[in-house]
């Protein structure tokens, strides 16, 4: 097997990039079209804070190549991160509990109600076939000593059939003692386990380099740079996620997705090193490096 591997970054709207990345002036209309000429795939960053609405979607598959392809990240709330009411569709507003600060209480019902109307709403990227899979984003607080991965069971079943993958932000789901189970749960219901490439470091939110194929679907790897001083204490995304890859680096990310596309039909590679125009040059750069497109500034060459 050697899966067709596809590059993008975590978002085509991300403000730094969009100031230095673009071209100068250039309308928000014509930045997807324009990000789609150079990539083959995008994490859909803003449902992370709503759901979007299904006219919009539809703009965004004309606005893309047939074989385009989008990453769902799915709401805040759905992924277990304090969310405010407001950031709900306004009819599933009614009857949910806040906490004390205002603050979302995810219970059953909700979390049925809102994994449907994501999948309802870009359903028009499913007919269009330029649905990757639905990316769960996990805080670091769903931690093992406090939660079960069987806690999530019911989302997997509301996004099926589609694909769905999971990133931990919590070590401890696979340290030594529980990484069986873990990757047992990930396999047994065919979710993809999302592979990192992350800071240096064991503190509890740096998940390690483990590459683990989970589902012959997909497997994913989104790169998160290696600034562990700004992942751990930035209190915004540039400084959590600045990071500007070496050409080392991308070879060793490289060998890497290499491997990972032998096990699996399709490897999806999202950079999410998010300060200025990082991303879509390591991006661009990466693509390069394993062959989908000329080489821009500098020649890449991959290793062996």
């Amino acid at each position: 097997m050697s899966g067709r591997i596809l590059v993008g970054t975590s978002s085509w709207a991300d403000p730094g990039f969009v100031k230095e990345w673009y071209p100068p002036k250039m309308p928000a209309k014509e930045r997807l079209p324009w990000y789609a000429q150079h990539f083959q795939a995008v994490e859909l960053n803003s449902s992370f804070y709503a759901v979007p609405d299904r006219s919009t979607v539809h703009q965004w598959v004309g606005a893309t190549p047939d074989d385009f392809v989008f990453d769902v990240k799915v709401h805040r709330v759905l992924s277990r991160h304090a969310a405010a009411l407001d950031s709900l569709p306004p009819d599933l507003r009614d009857g949910v509990e806040t906490t004390e600060r205002g603050r979302v209480r995810l219970s059953a019902a909700l979390e049925s109600a809102l994994a449907s109307r994501l999948v309802e709403e870009t359903a028009p990227l499913a007919d269009a076939g330029k649905l990757g899979a639905y990316l769960l984003q996990l805080t670091p607080a769903f931690a093992p000593r406090r939660h079960e991965l069987e806690e999530l069971d019911g989302l997997v079943e509301a996004f099926a059939p589609h694909r769905v993958a999971v990133e931990l932000r919590h070590r401890g789901w696979v340290r030594e003692k529980r990484i069986e189970h873990t990757l047992g749960w990930f396999s047994e219901r065919g979710v993809t386990f999302v592979c990192v490439d992350a800071p240096p470091g064991d503190e509890i939110p740096i998940m390690p380099a483990l590459d683990a194929v989970t589902s012959d679907r997909l497997v994913y790897l989104r790169a998160h740079g290696r600034n562990t001083e700004g992942y751990l204490h930035g209190r915004s995304v540039a400084e959590r996620f600045a990071w500007r890859y070496s050409d080392e680096e991308l070879h060793e990310i490289g060998g890497r997705v290499g491997s990972l596309a032998e096990q699996a039909a399709e490897v999806h590679v999202a950079f999410n090193n998010n300060r200025g125009d990082d991303a879509p040059t390591a991006a661009q750069r990466f693509r390069a490096l394993i062959g989908q497109t000329p080489p821009a500034a500098q020649q890449l060459e991959l290793d062996g």
